[in-house]
């Protein structure tokens, strides 16, 4: 051990995390970094073989810190670093830190542009570093060769091997080694590196595999299980770099396109559990084929893994039957973290790979939603977030660090194109953006596969191959927003049939009017019918939002982030016309992606990360909105645009907002005077007294 530091030790600096620490003459550079927590990576235990604690010293006066640092002030190489040097070659002005000793002071950078380093920077909307800090290690050691006189087993000389370098105590071997360890420990000549598993909380060190030799390779899965798609990221667990990345629809549609469908399914038919299970199980696996071929990796490099997903995908996932999830009290089987061997469900990865999957919040916010949270983290700051994650079930998440709740919503499938007359999924040929003209109520759009709007020259010929199909989630939302904006639907959502006279493009729909978007083959217009799916979906979304806002006894969110594949592609400025959420400045309203998928990466490469969160989960209120009185009356103030009693100042602000104006549901447009108010207005006003 180092003796205590004093004032005329060498001060050293990491970069870039910035720690520092003075230490003793003589010091090892790997030493140093370890007690500063600078996470620099050391498979071979400090014997300059396997190459990856590589560091540079920085040459310089560094006024701001105080110190002179130069490649003086670090020993000379010895003979273990010039033989790794003359076989595997050093990068220049690289050198090993496990063999280079602290002689001055000194800045040391920790090389970001190789596999060596503790830190990987997420490729996500934000630039945050996620410190390294895995389940699994990979352990070289060297073992005693066995001895008449010292009649120890091959075993318990390896424990000895990994306590003396490693520090391991407390090791435990998964049973199926047990038969292979001698033949190991002779093939690599009496050397051989452990992959040691131990959780953040647990005293307990696991060896779940080994090898002959020195093996530097070990990854893991991170794969968050949509109800729509499942998505997969192929990481090393050395370096935190994403190796490789892949996806694919979820088999389950066959059985049903929503949760509740597949709920229904299983309730049906004796075996629709086990064929869901095998569904979404070959379908992992699947990807994981995918992903190693990418990666040019082997199943058996796979160590670990982290699962996550809606509640019923998590149940069905682990083949757990999720028909209690069907009805009230939407009671979960499990909801805190789940750690079991990949085996146990028949993933093949390392026979010794374990799998976590993430605690789900409540009955219908899953381990997806606790996986966003971790990504974004509303728990650590203290503005008020608002995370939503939009789908058939919309998942909400609103707080601060003082306090977090969370709620689902029935949003219903309208925004994926269903119910929809000209609905679809978005893929090459639909509409994903629509403006409105509003003096001549002229429409223009773009369509999936196409950079140019319909009214540019060349338009017809880069959609010639796909075709424009129909409207997807993302144009649905725009095509309302723009339809309320150049004043074709009233504050009600009521197609104003009198524009007819103004434009062919209203046009009568029995006793409703319709607005044409596009002309031929498919003739695709925004009915009536259209417009009230839209608005039911986002009245129970924005409800369920505001029924947060009033547990958090606020009235207003600083910041608003969607999560979710449908959720990058939102436009937020006709997300807040359309109502969809609350009034925010708009350069705080933006989209994180599969933020799910970002959370899974976390709680992969960092165990501290699963901690966190099981300890957030513990602590969110659910609020189940079936329960809430309230609701209903939240849900007919929104189901106006954007809402019937609520003030949007910064939309308005943002926004040229048209003049209130009524529509009567024949289509009879009316002026801004007081108007008589809907049956169901009334009767929420009633109760809001």
């Amino acid at each position: 051990m180092n003796p205590p530091p004093n004032i005329t030790d060498p001060l050293v600096l990491f970069m870039p995390s910035g720690k520092r620490g003075r230490f003793p003459v003589g010091t090892p550079v790997l030493d140093a970094a370890r007690q500063l927590g600078v996470y620099v990576e050391s498979v071979c235990g400090g014997r300059a073989t396997c190459g990856r604690c590589q560091v540079e010293v920085q040459e310089g006066n560094f006024a701001k810190h105080k110190i002179v640092s130069s490649n003086d002030h670090i020993s000379p190489k010895g003979a273990k670093e010039e033989r790794y040097e003359r076989v595997r070659g050093l990068p220049e002005r690289r050198r090993l830190s496990c063999s280079t000793q602290i002689l001055g002071d000194l800045v040391i950078d920790v090389p970001q542009d190789t596999v060596i380093n503790a830190q990987t920077i997420r490729k996500d909307a934000d630039t945050r570093v996620i410190a390294r800090d895995t389940a699994i290690r990979m352990c070289y050691v060297e073992i005693e060769e066995p001895d008449m006189h010292k009649p120890l087993g091959d075993l318990d000389r390896l424990k000895i091997a990994l306590m003396k370098d490693w520090g391991l105590k407390n090791l435990e071997f998964d049973f199926y080694l047990l038969p292979q360890v001698q033949g190991i420990l002779r093939k690599g000549n009496w050397t051989a590196t452990a992959a040691i598993h131990k959780d953040a909380d647990s005293d307990i060190a696991r060896v779940i595999a080994l090898w002959p030799g020195l093996k530097n390779e070990a990854y893991g899965l991170a794969c968050d299980i949509g109800s729509t798609t499942i998505a997969m990221h192929l990481v090393s667990l050395l370096s935190g770099r994403v190796a490789a990345s892949s996806g694919t629809s979820n088999p389950q549609i066959r059985f049903g396109e929503d949760l509740m469908s597949r709920v229904s399914y299983v309730m049906m038919n004796p075996d629709g559990r086990e064929g869901m299970t095998v569904a979404v199980r070959e379908a992992v696996s699947g990807l994981v084929d995918k992903v190693c071929a990418e990666g040019n990796v082997q199943r058996a490099d796979i160590l670990d893994s982290v699962f996550v997903g809606n509640p019923i995908m998590h149940h069905l996932f682990l083949g757990i039957d999720p028909t209690e999830l069907g009805g009230a009290p939407f009671a979960l089987a499990v909801s805190g973290a789940v750690r079991i061997k990949a085996s146990d469900i028949g993933l093949k990865l390392n026979q010794g790979a374990r799998l976590y999957m993430l605690p789900c919040i409540a009955g219908h916010v899953g381990a997806d939603a606790a996986a966003v949270t971790l990504s974004e983290g509303p728990h650590r700051q203290d503005e008020m977030m608002l995370i939503v994650d939009v789908g058939t079930n919309a998942e909400i998440v609103l707080g601060n660090s003082a306090r977090v709740v969370a709620a689902s919503s029935p949003t219903g499938p309208a925004f994926e194109g269903a119910e929809i007359s000209g609905g679809q999924r978005a893929a090459p040929g639909a509409i994903e953006r629509v403006r409105i003209d509003p003096d001549t109520l002229e429409p223009r759009y773009r369509v999936i596969g196409s950079e140019l709007w319909s009214d540019q020259p060349g338009f017809a010929e880069s959609v010639q191959a796909t075709g424009v199909t129909g409207i997807c989630g993302s144009g649905i939302i725009e095509v309302i927003a723009e339809m309320y904006l150049s004043g074709i639907i009233s504050e009600d959502g009521v197609v104003d049939g009198s524009l007819g006279m103004r434009s062919p493009r209203i046009v009568p729909n029995g006793r409703t009017f319709s607005y044409v978007l596009k002309e031929g083959e498919p003739k695709i217009t925004i009915t009536q019918n259209d417009v009230r799916a839209i608005q039911l979906a986002k009245a129970a979304l924005y409800a369920g939002t505001k029924l947060l806002m009033e547990k958090q006894h606020t009235d207003h969110v600083d910041r608003i982030h969607f999560a979710g594949a449908f959720g990058s592609f939102i436009d937020p400025k006709y997300a807040m016309v359309l109502g969809l959420i609350p009034d925010c400045d708009l350069d705080k309203v933006s989209a994180v992606g599969n933020a799910a998928g970002a959370g899974a990466r976390m709680a992969l490469l960092n165990r501290g990360y699963r901690r966190e969160i099981e300890e957030t989960v513990s602590r969110i209120e659910k609020i189940e909105t079936a329960l809430e009185p309230k609701f209903q009356e939240h849900f007919v103030y929104a189901m106006a645009l954007p809402n019937k009693v609520d003030p949007f100042p910064k939309l308005a602000a943002a926004v040229k907002l048209p003049p209130r104006k009524t529509v009567g549901e024949d289509g009879a447009a009316g002026d801004a005077t007081p108007r008589r108010r809907s049956r169901e207005e009334r009767a929420a006003r009633r109760g809001r007294g």
